[in-house]
C-alpha cells in the first residue's frame, strides 16, 4: 500500500517542499529511508517506530520504504518525523483516508514516547508550504506561533502524535493560532537603550547619527571607559525601524540557526550582534558540515558590533571585505554551497594603541612609536578603506560627567535619520534604482548624486593629496557628504559638508601617522 503526504525542507535560509512516500509490503521487516537522506533523517526510523508504538498503535511486521522526493536534494535533521510517522499511519488505517493530504504539510521531530519535539528553520519551511499550495501547517506546539507570521496558512500546534491522529480523524477540535499584526507594529519602535543615558561625547553621537542616516560603516577610536560600547549598543534604537518584510527576512535567519525562543513570533527588533574577538572565521561566516550562518548574516538588517577592533585575528576581519561589498556571503562546504543575505552595519571600536591612553588627558601613554604602528597595523588597509567613518571618542570630564541634563533621546535622533533616509530613497526611486540609502551607491550614483561646486572640489583634492586617500576612501568621504547633505536637507553637497566628512577619517589622518 502506498500513500503520500508532505513536509518541507531547508537548503540555507530558504525552504523547499518534500514529498514523504510510504510504502508497505508483506514480506521480511524492513525500514527503509531512501532519498538523499543524512544520518540524523536515517535514524528517523527508531524514532518513528517507538513513537507510534508507545502512542498506542501496532506495527505490524513488514518491509517499510521512504522515500523523499525530490531524491537529488540533501535531506537533513530531525523535522521530517512527523511527516514519516502520518505516512505509515495511513497504511495502517489508524487516519481517515478521506483527508485531502495535497493540502496538509506535517513538521516536526518525535520523541519516543510519541511527543512532538521543536525544530528550527520553522519559518521558510512554513513559507515554502504555502507557496507549494498548502493551506495547512501540522508542527510542534512551541513553533507554532512562528509559522503563524506565514499569510493562507492554517497553522495547529500538536504536542503529541495521537492528539495529531484525533484531530485529523475528527475526534478533537483544534484552533488554529493566529498571529497578532498589532504585537509586532507596537514594540517594533520601543527599546530600553536610549542615548539620553550616555553623557557628553556629541562628536560621537553626530558621528553616529551620519552613519545611521547613510548605511555607513563606523569606528570608534578612545581610551578605555570613554562610552564606546554604550553607544555602539544604542545604535539599533536609532535606526529605522524594521519593516514587516525585513522583520520576516532577518526572523527566517535567526530560525535557520536556531537563535529563535519558543514563544518568539517575529524580531521586532534591528539585530545586534557583538561576537567575542577569539571568534574564528567559521564563526564569522557560516559554515559547518551543513552551512549555517554566521554572526555577519545573524546581524542582517541590524548591527554587527566588533568591540577591540585590533585584536581579532586578521584570517577573521579579512572574511568581512567581501560581505561589507556584496551584502551577501557565500559558503561552500562539501554538503553543498549556500548564499546567506548580509547587509549589516559594521561598527567596531579600539583603543589608539596598546596600553590605550594615546592623547589621554591625564594618564601618560606607554607605548612607544613602533609599538603604536605596530598595534594599528592589525587593521587591514583594504579593511580600513571600507570603513567610512572613524571618530574619535574622548575621556570625560567630572563636569560632564555629573551633568543632571538628559541628552537628546533616541526616538528625536531617528526621527532626522528616518527623514535624511526617506530623502536618499525618494531620490534613487526617482531614477528607477533598487537602493535604500547612500552607503550603496556605486560609481554610476556618485558621478550623478554628488557633484561638488569649485569649492567643494578643492577642498576634496587637497584632504586627497594631503591623507594619501585610495579611489575607494575618496568615494567614502563623497557618500558620507552626500548623508550630511541629506541630514541638512540639502539636495547640493557644499564644501561645509566635505569638510565634515573629511573630519571623520580620524584613521587616515592622524593615528597611521603617529
Amino acid at each position: 500500500m502506498l500513500s503520500t503526504v508532505y513536509t518541507a525542507a531547508l537548503s540555507g535560509i530558504d525552504g523547499f517542499e518534500v514529498a514523504v512516500e510510504c510504502n508497505i509490503r508483506r514480506g521480511l521487516e524492513s525500514f527503509d529511508i531512501i532519498g538523499l537522506p543524512d544520518t540524523s533523517v536515517k535514524e528517523a526510523k527508531e524514532r518513528v517506530k517507538s513513537a507510534i508504538e508507545n502512542s498506542g498503535y501496532v506495527l505490524e511486521d513488514s518491509a517499510v520504504v521512504i522515500n523523499m522526493a525530490p531524491a537529488d536534494k540533501k535531506k537533513e535533521g530531525s523535522s521530517f518525523d512527523l511527516s514519516i510517522a502520518v505516512s505509515l499511519l495511513i497504511n495502517l488505517g489508524r487516519i481517515n483516508g478521506s483527508v485531502d493530504f495535497t493540502k496538509i504539510c506535517f513538521i516536526g521531530e518525535l520523541s519516543l514516547s510519541g511527543a512532538i519535539r521543536p525544530v528550527r528553520g520553522v519559518l521558510p519551511m512554513a513559507i515554502a508550504a504555502a507557496n507549494s499550495g498548502k493551506t495547512v501547517l501540522f508542527l510542534p506546539e512551541e513553533n507554532a506561533r512562528e509559522a503563524s507570521v506565514v499569510e493562507g496558512l492554517k497553522v495547529f500546534g500538536v504536542s503529541n502524535v495521537r492528539q495529531l491522529v484525533e484531530v485529523l480523524n475528527r475526534d478533537r477540535r483544534l484552533e488554529p493560532t493566529r498571529f497578532d499584526r498589532s504585537f509586532f507594529e507596537e514594540n517594533k519602535t520601543r527599546t530600553t537603550l536610549d542615548f539620553s543615558d550616555v553623557k557628553g561625547q556629541p562628536a560621537a553621537k553626530r558621528a553616529i547619527e551620519i552613519a545611521v542616516a547613510g548605511g555607513h560603516n563606523i569606528v570608534m577610536i578612545g581610551p578605555p571607559g570613554t562610552g564606546k560600547s554604550m553607544l555602539a549598543k544604542r545604535i539599533p534604537g536609532i535606526m529605522p525601524p524594521l519593516t514587516f518584510e525585513e522583520a520576516v527576512e532577518t526572523t527566517k535567519i535567526h530560525s535557520v540557526a536556531g537563535e529563535l525562543k519558543g514563544n518568539d513570533t517575529l524580531l521586532c527588533h534591528r539585530p545586534f550582534r557583538s561576537p567575542h574577538h577569539t571568534v574564528s572565521a567559521v564563526a564569522l561566516s557560516g559554515g559547518g558540515t551543513h552551512p549555517s550562518p554566521g554572526e555577519i548574516s545573524l546581524s542582517h538588517n541590524g548591527v554587527l558590533f566588533l568591540d577591540e577592533l585590533p585584536e581579532f585575528s586578521k584570517t577573521a576581519t579579512e572574511v568581512l571585505r567581501q560581505p561589507m561589498e556584496d551584502k551577501q556571503v557565500t559558503v561552500t562546504r562539501v554538503a553543498g554551497r549556500v548564499t546567506f543575505p548580509a547587509s549589516f552595519m559594521l561598527v567596531c571600536a579600539m583603543n589608539p594603541c596598546k596600553c590605550g591612553y594615546l592623547g589621554h588627558p591625564t594618564k601618560p601613554c606607554t607605548c612607544k612609536r613602533g609599538d603604536r604602528q605596530k598595534y594599528l597595523s592589525r587593521i587591514s588597509g583594504p579593511l580600513l578603506d571600507r570603513i567610512d567613518i572613524h571618530v574619535e571618542v574622548s575621556s570625560l570630564d567630572y563636569d560632564e560627567l555629573k551633568d543632571t541634563v538628559p541628552g537628546e533621546s533616541s526616538a528625536e535622533i531617528r526621527k532626522r535619520v528616518t527623514r535624511a533616509r526617506e530623502l536618499a530613497r525618494a531620490r534613487f526611486e526617482r531614477d528607477g534604482l533598487k537602493l535604500f540609502c547612500n552607503a550603496q551607491m556605486e560609481a554610476a550614483e556618485l558621478e550623478r548624486y554628488c557633484q561638488l561646486d569649485s569649492e567643494g572640489d578643492g577642498l576634496l583634492r587637497r584632504a586627497y593629496d594631503v591623507m594619501g586617500l585610495s579611489a575607494r576612501g575618496h568615494a567614502r568621504i563623497l557618500k558620507v557628504a552626500r548623508t550630511i547633505a541629506d541630514l541638512d536637507s540639502s539636495e547640493n553637497i557644499r564644501a561645509v559638508h566635505i569638510a565634515e566628512a573629511v573630519k571623520l577619517r580620524t584613521l587616515d589622518r592622524d593615528y597611521m601617522n603617529m
